[in-house]
C-alpha cells in the first residue's frame, strides 16, 4: 500500500472511530429504553413479540431501501441487535 493510500486508510479508520463512539451511546440510550420496556412487562413470555419483530425487520428494510442502503447489512444488523436484547430481556426479568 502506499503511503498516500495508508494516510488515507488512517483518516478513513479514524472517522469510523468517532462514528462507533457515537453508536455505543445510541445503544446506551437503547439499553436504557429497553429496560424501561421490561419493566412493564409481567411475565416471561412477553419479551418475544414476533409480530413487533417482523413489522420492525420491514421498516428497516423499507428505510434502507429509501437510504440506499442495502437491505440485507441492516436486516443483519436488526435481527441481531433484537436477540442480543432479547437476550439482556431474559437475563434482566425479575418475576413479580
Amino acid at each position: 500500500m502506499s503511503p498516500l493510500k495508508k494516510k488515507k486508510l488512517l483518516k478513513i479508520r479514524s472517522e469510523l472511530d468517532k462514528l462507533d463512539n457515537t453508536l455505543i451511546k445510541i445503544i446506551k440510550k437503547r439499553t436504557f429504553l429497553v429496560k424501561k420496556v421490561l419493566n412493564l412487562k409481567d411475565k416471561k413470555n412477553q419479551i418475544v413479540d414476533k409480530k413487533r419483530i417482523k413489522k420492525i425487520l420491514s421498516n428497516i428494510k423499507k428505510k434502507s431501501l429509501k437510504n440506499r442502503i442495502d437491505p440485507k447489512i441492516t436486516n443483519k444488523i436488526w435481527k441481531n441487535m433484537i436477540s442480543a436484547y432479547i437476550d439482556f430481556e431474559k437475563r434482566n426479568f425479575k418475576k413479580k
